[in-house]
């Protein structure tokens, strides 16, 4: 019994509702108990069920408001500084996650974020083996510099783009988590769809839940014995673990390169100082010295000899290499020291052995083996992940979709596909499911769907090469087969060192042009341009696009494009716009029968565009067994 009125979390102060649309709002009360909910000059009335269950539909709203509601039966509730508008899910791994602190130009971004009409709602993390119907935090926020630098960047700016064009009011809901899989933001009945994910799902309905937690608590107090006396490596500014001669004989050992998860600290977030002692004669120290530290999960602060050579900040996929100035390598003890900050997943000095080196002129010297660990006090906890996301399918969707399930949506902005990129040829059929299925979930069969194709990433091939983020991306085209779907392509701003590109200003303009023309029904907005046939005669290849190409090349230069004959290798091409045709040779390819376009990770010569400066999406013209199938 609940005794009194109860709301969800998402239900509450400053939120916004779907404008023009049935608005769905529902709680807890005691069982039979009368619920009457006042807005504006609605009154809508209603009885809980004998679960406590109740929910009632008002009419769509169409002016913004401000409103109040007030929520009556025992007891009431009044929700105040309500506004109607459009309302969006954001959603997806890190690049949605990614903050307005870490942005291109983010000091001036945060300094102008200042709209009272733009509101946002932070879903907690929360993994969850059966669906739950509530969250255990949040509220809404309005959009001020004081409380927008930690939430998504892509949403932020889609909505400002949407509001600069249409100035209504915007809700963002961000349910995001980095590294995740699509699997488990799927809710129970399409993960049943697919028969590879049986057996997952088989083993979560079998799971003692109950024994899972007792574990993990007795994980958590076992790994408090690493954070000794609640004391860090800086004392007065000045780092004391770094320093040479400091006494480290009591410090524990872990491997590296490797993910500290995988190894004494699993699950363990915040700051761990990591040393190294080298041992080096007098000839060696005389040499051009460089510290290569492979990569780092997520920040580091790096020293050698108390010295500090290099200091990089969340960037837990970019390769380490600090250069050691003269004098400070010495004959004999040399301590290399390494702070390194994981704020979430998994952390410490990871990537390939041979990367983790000290190289003196010609001569390299592995630091691969065992490591002196220390943990700090600073930030440390048994992170919220010790129960994996990615172990089990529905997870998230149990614990961060389903609570909000009921909340009435204009649409959904999704960014994910990174950690599915080696199983792509899944993607097809997973992707068009989870859509289909959220779309049940929220009730809105036309819920529009907007998502970013992957951005390019990783060193540009030297050749043509097969390749698993251009296969995820093809899967990613093909949920356009569904309606009310729409595709922001990015092959052109993101990082090659980095999985996380800073420019998300561009990502979130090319979401909201793809709204303003699929939910705003925009005729004169244009999407990115796409392939749509090739026609092979002699040793050329005609290709077909949606709409006339432009291509951005100071000398006018058409590249990007590959083609292959019968024995199926491909070669660079050279290709020129002749009207509205593409026109694809290579003097490797006698009679050419495929072609590909921007097919790599990172295709970064591509570079034909629409009149609208809009990117060709990658595509290719076979359809020859993938690497991922």
């Amino acid at each position: 019994m609940f005794g009194a009125i109860r709301l969800p979390r998402i239900i509450g102060d400053h939120m916004v509702l779907q404008r023009n649309k049935p608005i769905s709002i529902w709680g807890w009360a005691d069982a039979g108990e009368g619920i009457t909910v006042q807005i504006g000059t609605q009154v809508v009335k209603t009885k809980a069920d004998r679960k406590g269950n109740w929910r009632v539909w008002l009419t769509p709203i169409k002016d913004k408001g401000p409103y109040s509601m007030s929520i009556q039966g025992k007891n009431t509730i009044t929700i105040k500084d309500i506004l109607v508008g459009e309302v969006w899910l954001c959603s997806g791994q890190s690049n949605m996650e990614w903050p307005m602190s870490s942005v291109r130009n983010s000091d001036a971004e945060i300094d102008s974020a200042l709209n009272t009409e733009i509101r946002f709602f932070k879903v907690p993390k929360n993994v969850q083996f059966n669906p739950v119907d509530d969250l255990e935090v949040g509220e809404w926020m309005v959009v001020t510099p004081e409380n927008i630098s930690n939430f998504s960047a892509v949403g932020y700016f889609f909505a400002r783009n949407l509001y600069g064009k249409y100035q209504f009011p915007l809700g963002l809901i961000g349910s995001y988590w980095g590294g995740t899989d699509i699997e488990t933001w799927m809710d129970k009945s399409s993960v049943q769809e697919v028969p590879v994910l049986k057996d997952r799902l088989k083993a979560l309905d079998t799971l003692d839940v109950k024994k899972l937690k007792e574990d993990v608590a007795s994980k958590r107090a076992d790994l408090q014995k690493y954070v000794k006396h609640g004391t860090d490596g800086f004392v007065d500014g000045k780092a004391v673990w770094a320093d040479p001669n400091m006494n480290d004989s009591e410090w524990d050992s872990l491997h590296a390169p490797e993910i500290w998860e995988s190894g004494p600290l699993p699950d363990v977030d915040g700051v761990v100082w990591l040393r190294k002692t080298v041992i080096l004669s007098e000839a060696q120290v005389a040499k051009a010295a460089t510290l290569f530290l492979g990569k780092i999960d997520d920040s580091d602060i790096s020293w050698v000899n108390g010295m500090m050579v290099g200091k990089t900040t969340q960037e837990y996929s970019t390769l380490r290499r600090y250069k050691i100035g003269a004098g400070v390598l010495k004959p004999g003890k040399n301590v290399i020291t390494v702070r390194v900050e994981d704020t979430g997943g998994g952390g410490g000095i990871w990537g390939e052995e041979k990367l983790l080196k000290l190289v003196l002129g010609n001569e390299t010297i592995s630091l691969v083996g065992d490591w002196k660990f220390k943990v700090s006090a600073v930030g440390f906890k048994v992170s919220d992940a010790q129960y994996n996301p990615n172990k089990y399918p529905t997870l998230l969707n149990n614990g961060m979709i389903k609570p909000i399930a009921s909340y009435t949506l204009q649409g959904v902005i999704w960014y994910q596909g990174e950690n599915n990129a080696t199983r792509a040829h899944t993607y097809q059929t997973l992707f068009p499911l989870m859509i289909k299925h959220w779309r049940q979930q929220f009730q809105n069969p036309e819920l529009t769907f907007l998502y970013v194709q992957l951005a390019n990433y990783k060193a540009a091939p030297e050749q043509p090469e097969e390749s698993t983020w251009a296969e995820l991306r093809e899967a990613q085209d093909k949920a356009l087969s569904l309606p009310k779907v729409g595709l922001a392509v990015a092959i052109d701003i993101g990082d090659a060192k980095d999985i996380h590109p800073r420019n998300k200003q561009d990502v979130g303009y090319r979401l909201a042009l793809a709204a303003r023309k699929i939910a705003y029904g925009d005729s004169l907005i244009t999407s990115s341009p796409s392939f749509k046939s090739a026609q092979f005669i002699g040793n050329q290849a005609f290709i077909t696009t949606s709409e006339p190409m432009v291509v951005k090349s100071k000398y006018g230069y058409v590249m990007g494009f590959q083609l292959a004959g019968e024995d199926r290798k491909f070669y660079w091409a050279t290709a020129k716009i002749e009207g509205d045709k593409v026109v694809v040779t290579s003097d490797k390819v006698a009679n050419p029968v495929a072609v590909r376009y921007a097919w790599a990770d990172n295709p970064e010569d591509a570079n034909l565009y629409n009149k609208a400066g809009l990117p060709l999406g990658p595509f290719r013209s076979d359809d020859w067994k993938g690497i991922t199938e």
